[in-house]
């Protein structure tokens, strides 16, 4: 496995058991529709949460969040609506995005709720 698909996957399992912490239960882990990939997908309070997560190296130049771009917006939004269509889900959407920057000696995790909207058709 490649280095970044090791740190991604690190990452992925360190942001599903920060959720588990906070209460969250987890639903699906990377849920493939199509070309797209939803995260993690929880319930929380009443909501159906969709997360993104993003890891970087301590020494990264830009904050792992800054990834997450309009297309890959975009395609989170695409891939939830197929989720909710497949999955019958009546609940409240809301969209998340954890980052997760490993250092040598620790871990730092800053958790974005409700970090992006669908636009409003």
């Amino acid at each position: 496995m490649a280095r970044h698909n090791e740190l991604g996957k690190k990452g992925e399992l360190l942001a599903q058991q920060y959720l588990r912490n906070k209460g969250y239960v987890i639903l699906d882990c990377n849920w493939v529709s199509g070309k797209c990939e939803l995260d993690i997908v929880a319930m929380y309070q009443n909501k159906l949460v969709v997360v993104e997560v993003k890891s970087r190296k301590d020494d990264a130049v830009q904050p792992p969040q800054s990834a997450v771009t309009n297309k890959k917006i975009n395609n989170i939004i695409q891939a939830t609506a197929n989720y909710i269509e497949m999955h019958n889900i009546k609940y409240d959407i809301q969209f998340d995005i954890i980052s997760v920057i490993l250092r040598q000696n620790s871990v730092e995790i800053n958790h974005i709720e409700d970090a992006f909207s669908p636009p409003l058709s």
